[in-house]
């Protein structure tokens, strides 16, 4: 299930699906704290945490890392939701509030398959222009990196990283699975990517009220198969429909995640004909 050719470990290359949205000003923090998911009062300058944005019917928009750099600087780093798209879309709410949000201009989105050499879990490496983030796990140690100076993009390397995304349950989503699926549903609290205890943010009443009343009734589920799986297709038992591929790998085979009940111990599961096995998804993503 890892690509044939070895990929280097020491290596960077591009994160090509990543993006970078940055707020700046005084009231950085503030702003946040009132749009997204979770508690950024509670992350210290020099950490970062998993965070989400939702529509007011608590669905889940985006799912991304927020730097916290500084007590009026933060970094969003977006897998798979552009931020030329994010960006105008956060500044509709800023009305009076003293932040810029803007994409900056040349800082690039970097990968490599080992550890970092002094970031470890939440606590960021600043040095000078470059930043470096823990995301690895025991399965496979990681570090995302934020550089001026650009390198170049592995296809292999970038599908493999995206896979042991997967791997881990922490959800790709494209276009057709935003603004779907509640942070429950995708299991964000495996990666404590939302909080039920912070004050009012977009959809935080749903968010809370499925928490506290236990109402939470689908999660993630690890899939793979011998052929190509796609978002949005049915995941069935026999001639019921089950739940929804919400995550997928570009590679053959590879894994996916899918959306389908918590209570329900499945049987034998497909796709569009295609027969699936059920994994045990991995820890360690969670700061």
């Amino acid at each position: 299930m890892t690509d044939n050719r070895q990929i280097p470990s020491d290596r960077a290359f591009a994160l090509a699906d990543h993006g970078v949205v940055a707020l700046q000003g005084p009231d950085a923090v503030a702003f946040a704290q009132a749009q997204f998911a979770n508690d950024l009062n509670a992350l210290e300058d020099g950490r970062w945490q998993w965070n989400a944005w939702l529509t007011p019917k608590g669905r889940v928009i985006a799912i991304f890392a927020v730097l916290r750099v500084a007590n009026d600087r933060l970094l969003l780093v977006l897998p798979d939701t552009p931020a030329i798209e994010l960006a105008p879309a956060l500044k509709r709410f800023v009305f009076r509030k003293k932040v810029a949000v803007e994409v900056p201009a040349g800082l690039q989105v970097q990968g490599v398959l080992a550890a970092p050499a002094l970031a470890q879990g939440a606590l960021l490496q600043i040095d000078g222009d470059v930043i470096e983030l823990d995301v690895g796990s025991a399965h496979q140690p990681r570090t995302l990196r934020l550089s001026s100076h650009p390198v170049e993009t592995d296809a292999a390397a970038l599908a493999h990283w995206r896979d042991i995304d997967l791997r881990h349950g922490l959800p790709r989503l494209d276009a057709s699975q935003r603004e779907q699926w509640t942070p429950q549903q995708l299991s964000l609290e495996r990666l404590r990517a939302f909080s039920v205890k912070k004050g009012c943010y977009p959809g935080q009443e749903i968010v809370a009220r499925t928490h506290f009343l236990g109402k939470a009734k689908r999660g993630l589920a690890l899939l793979d198969s011998d052929a190509l799986l796609v978002p949005g297709a049915s995941v069935e038992e026999g001639d019921k429909a089950l739940g929804q591929i919400v995550s997928a790998s570009t590679r053959v085979p590879g894994p996916a995640l899918a959306v389908l009940p918590l209570d329900h111990p499945p049987g034998e599961l497909r796709s569009a004909g295609l027969a699936l096995r059920l994994l045990p998804l991995l820890d360690g993503l969670a700061r």
